[in-house]
């Protein structure tokens, strides 16, 4: 087993000599072993090892039991211990998670912690190759990316470093063995025997019919594994390129895509596409997002219907307005707004514009719809900058009667995440005199006179 582990450490570049590894250990077989294997290259390879422990308050003195087991452990081996009793259940119910997902948020904040005190650049854990056969097929079953069918990576990018698997080339039962070899004596979790969890199943009922067909399946998942990682790297890059030209606007926390550009590109690279945008908003891809978010946001911008929403986890709305789909965090983030326009001054508009108000004394052609001309005679005392209300009307420049102001965006085709936030300018009469950057009202000024207002929209 160990040349194994040692082979495929070195395929795939795990740990290099001098390395900070944090270990996530649990006290069972596989953590156990896991941190003794590489307690045992500890001199060879000059590694500074950490084991980092959660008693996750599940099973109440059993489970502290562990966490003491494992402190006891580490000391015999003068391994620097840091464990953590977190009441993962006060968590679960506080963000209404389910309890293996609750238990892994807490478990990887903790990592995480441990790895910066520690300035750690390796998390290594003691997934091995029956664990994966268990994440692939549970995956393809249940739904997931391309990524998440392609199960759990070697070595990923996390925190300030990276996660390392240096057990996905050995079975369960290899490391069993191993722990009998060595004389390691791990705590048995009881839940790890209960059908009632998904994983459990598989365990017990199809993995054993796998290994009746080839005792290596476990290669042979790795393998695929390795294979659908490097095709989906390879299109990725072919993504990135192409959503470079479909991305109209990218920001920290939203992006705005043509839908007409991305319609246009080849279906696997529109999803791999939405992938990309998901992987950039969250930064740590939710585990309630499945294949079937993708499915109903390719959907979505195929659908004929001009505008719509979509609500994803944890607060990322997809908004589509005709032609554009915007992704974002920041919904609802502007609150409606009234500013006093100084004359002559400057207003700072939430949107992210500016509205420049001057005095002019000369003659100039100014045409367009981000400036407008006023009399000075006008009654400019209270001269306001506001977001819409409902029921407003403005004598649109160049036709007769009013026009809703409502209908006036729906007619330039305004996307609906801008249409609130949108400035209107107004009189002291409640008069609308412009809608910056889009319609003019009447009221503009005709002919240029000595001295005349002009307010700009930047």
């Amino acid at each position: 087993m160990e040349k194994q582990v040692n082979n495929f450490m070195t395929k795939h570049q795990l740990l290099s000599a001098g390395s900070t590894v944090v270990v996530g250990i649990s006290g069972g077989p596989d953590s156990l072993a896991l941190l003794h294997f590489l307690w045992s290259l500890k001199e060879q390879k000059s590694l500074t090892i950490i084991a980092a422990h959660v008693d996750h308050m599940f099973r109440g003195k059993e489970s502290q039991q562990d966490m003491e087991y494992v402190q006891n452990y580490c000391k015999q081996l003068n391994i620097k211990c840091e464990a953590k009793q977190i009441d993962v259940t006060a968590y679960q119910k506080e963000r209404k998670l389910s309890s293996q997902v609750a238990a892994r948020e807490c478990r990887y904040t903790f990592f995480t912690h441990v790895m910066k005190k520690h300035k750690a650049n390796l998390l290594a854990l003691g997934h091995h190759g029956d664990d994966q056969i268990e994440t692939m097929l549970m995956r393809m079953v249940r739904g997931s990316t391309m990524n998440g069918y392609a199960g759990m990576q070697p070595k990923r990018p996390y925190a300030d470093g990276f996660i390392i698997r240096p057990f996905l080339a050995v079975t369960k039962e290899e490391i069993n063995r191993y722990c009998k070899l060595h004389g390691l004596t791990p705590r048995i979790d009881p839940s790890n025997e209960k059908d009632s969890y998904t994983r459990n199943r598989f365990r017990h009922y199809v993995l054993p019919f796998l290994k009746q067909e080839n005792a290596a399946v476990h290669e042979k998942f790795q393998q695929f594994s390795e294979n659908l990682h490097e095709d989906q790297a390879y299109l990725e890059e072919l993504t990135t390129g192409v959503m470079n030209k479909v991305m109209r606007k990218k920001l920290q926390n939203e992006i705005l895509i043509d839908r007409d550009c991305f319609l246009r590109i080849r279906k696997p690279l529109q999803r791999r596409g939405i992938q990309l945008i998901l992987n950039y908003l969250y930064k740590e891809i939710p585990p309630t997002l499945s294949s079937a978010h993708i499915d109903m946001l390719v959907g979505f911008c195929e659908s004929e219907k001009p505008s719509g929403t979509l609500d994803f986890p944890n607060g990322l709305r997809i908004i589509r307005s005709y032609n554009d789909c915007l992704f974002t965090f920041n919904e609802g983030n502007i609150e409606p707004y009234e500013f006093i326009v100084p004359i002559p001054g400057v207003v700072e508009l939430p949107n992210g514009h500016q509205l420049i108000c001057e005095i002019h004394n000369k003659v100039e052609d100014i045409k367009g719809n981000d400036v407008f001309l006023l009399d000075e005679a006008h009654d400019l005392q209270s001269l306001k900058v506001r977001t819409r209300k409902n029921g407003d009307k403005m004598r649109v420049k160049g036709m007769k009667g009013h026009k809703k102001v409502k209908d006036i965006f729906i007619d330039e085709k305004i996307p609906l995440q801008f249409r609130d936030h949108w400035p209107v300018v107004e009189d002291s009469q409640g008069t609308i005199l412009w809608l910056p950057g889009l319609k003019k009202s009447a009221y503009e000024l005709h002919t240029h006179k000595s001295r005349y207002v002009i307010l700009y929209y930047k």
